[in-house]
C-alpha cells in the first residue's frame, strides 16, 4: 500500500492551507470526508490576502472568473486562477494557484493543487489532483459505483475497502489523463504518469508509466 500515501502521490504545493490538509493524513481518500468542513472553517476564518467574492467563496489575488460559471461555496480559488466560461463548482472545493477550471467543467467535493488544468468538459468529483495535473478534454473522474456501494480501491490484487460511498480519482504530480479517458471510483495515477485518450482505468497505476489500455502500460523513457 505505500504507493498510495499521500506523500507518495504529492510534492508540497507550497500554499500553506492545501499542504497542511492534504499530508494531514496517510491515505488520499481519508481526506474526503471532512473536506467540506475544512473548507468552511478556511472561508468563515478568512486566509490573509484572499477576499470574500461572494458568500461561501474565498479568492486570491488575479483571479478572472467567467460570468457565466456557477460557483457554490465552500470554495477557494487561490490566486491567478483562471473560471472560463461555463464552469460549475458546486461545493466544498479548493482550487490551488495557477489553476485553471474550463468549459463546461464541473467540480465538488474536491483539491486541486498547483498550476491543475481542466479545461475543457471534464468531471472532478470527490477527488485529488496533485501539482500540474492535467486533464484532456472530456476525460472523467467518475465517483460513484454503479451497485451503490462504498469504494473499493484495487492494488496489486489487494482490495481495500474504504467505507465511502463516493470516491473519485487521486492524481499524483504531473499526472496527464488522455482526451476521453475514464477513471473508475477508486483510481489511483501515480506520479509522472500518462493516461492514453479513451482509456477506461481502474486500480492502482503507479509513478513514470504509460497506460495505453486498462491492462497494458511501459515505464517512461528516461530522457538523457
Amino acid at each position: 500500500m505505500s504507493k498510495i500515501r499521500c506523500v507518495d502521490l504529492y510534492q508540497p504545493s507550497g500554499i500553506p492551507f492545501i499542504d497542511d490538509y492534504v499530508f494531514s493524513k496517510q491515505y488520499p481518500y481519508e481526506l474526503l470526508p471532512s473536506l467540506k468542513d475544512y473548507v468552511t472553517q478556511l472561508v468563515e476564518e478568512g486566509i490573509e490576502g484572499y477576499t470574500l467574492w461572494k458568500e461561501g467563496v474565498l479568492i486570491g489575488k488575479e483571479v478572472k472568473i467567467a460570468p457565466t460559471s456557477t460557483i457554490i461555496g465552500p470554495c477557494v480559488i487561490g490566486n491567478h486562477v483562471e473560471i472560463r466560461p461555463g464552469a460549475y463548482i458546486r461545493g466544498s472545493v479548493i482550487i490551488g494557484d495557477e489553476s485553471v477550471v474550463g468549459n463546461s467543467s464541473e467540480l465538488k467535493n474536491s483539491i486541486l493543487m498547483r498550476h491543475c488544468q481542466v479545461p475543457h468538459y471534464n468531471y472532478v468529483g470527490d477527488s485529488i489532483l496533485g501539482n500540474y495535473a492535467h486533464m484532456g478534454a472530456g476525460s472523467i473522474l467518475s465517483n460513484l459505483r454503479s451497485d451503490n456501494h462504498s469504494v473499493i480501491i484495487h492494488n496489486d490484487g489487494i482490495d481495500i475497502p474504504t467505507g465511502i460511498r463516493k470516491i473519485g480519482s487521486f492524481l499524483g504530480d504531473h499526472a496527464d489523463i488522455g482526451c476521453g479517458a475514464v477513471l473508475n471510483p477508486g483510481t489511483i495515477i501515480g506520479q509522472n504518469t500518462q493516461v492514453y485518450p479513451l482509456t477506461m482505468c481502474r486500480g492502482v497505476y503507479g509513478p513514470d508509466l504509460i497506460v495505453k489500455s486498462t491492462n497494458e502500460m511501459v515505464i517512461k523513457r528516461k530522457e538523457n
